[in-house]
């Protein structure tokens, strides 16, 4: 598996789109923009939630959810806080993490935890995105490289790929219980070095 910053979402088709001003659109309730986002990046969203819950038919219920939340709080979008892509990408994959979360409901870590994991998405989602990043990512992407392996590539498999903690065990040839350690352990380091 790359490193967590190369874990990249696959590149829309190339060309001129401004997405900050379609999530504002929607913002403004114009449905074209909403209709525009669509048909621009359904494709590479809908893999990006298949690779969360595994399956096609819940990842297109995952992507149609997800566009509905994407139109209902476009408004709480700002610029500010990164790219319009990124939003869109983080809007979906939450919904995925969402649902995997409501069928394991023993995989949730807490509060603190998932406040912690998703600025780890925002953040992927924004390079997923290709902006550019500023101090607070250069920040993160500096403390994931402080963890050592186990502990990094757990956080990025349960909250960058959406693995449960049972499939990140499968894949590490480890126990459960050391994979949920692991994951616990990283976030604690990731957020005493953020701090």
């Amino acid at each position: 598996m790359p490193p967590p910053s190369t874990v990249q979402t696959p590149a829309a088709p190339p060309g001129d789109f401004d997405y900050e001003s379609a999530v504002e659109a929607c913002a403004r309730g114009e449905r074209f923009a909403l209709k525009a986002l669509y048909e621009r990046e359904s494709r590479w969203l809908l893999a990006v939630a298949m690779r969360i819950v595994r399956d096609r038919d819940l990842a297109h219920d995952v992507l149609q959810e997800a566009f509905l939340q994407i139109w209902q709080k476009a408004g709480s979008y700002q610029r500010a806080l990164g790219s319009g892509r990124g939003w869109v990408y983080t809007v979906v994959r939450h919904r995925a993490l969402d649902e995997v979360r409501r069928q394991r409901p023993e995989d949730a870590m807490g509060d603190d935890f998932e406040t912690l994991a998703e600025r780890v998405l925002y953040n992927q989602a924004a390079q997923d995105a290709h902006t550019e990043t500023d101090h607070d990512d250069e920040a993160l992407q500096f403390c994931l490289a402080q963890l050592d392996d186990p502990k990094r590539q757990c956080v990025v498999d349960a909250f960058i790929e959406g693995y449960t903690h049972e499939q990140i065990a499968l894949r590490r040839g480890k126990p459960v219980g050391t994979v949920k350690s692991w994951i616990r352990r990283g976030l604690l380091a990731l957020k005493e070095c953020l701090t």
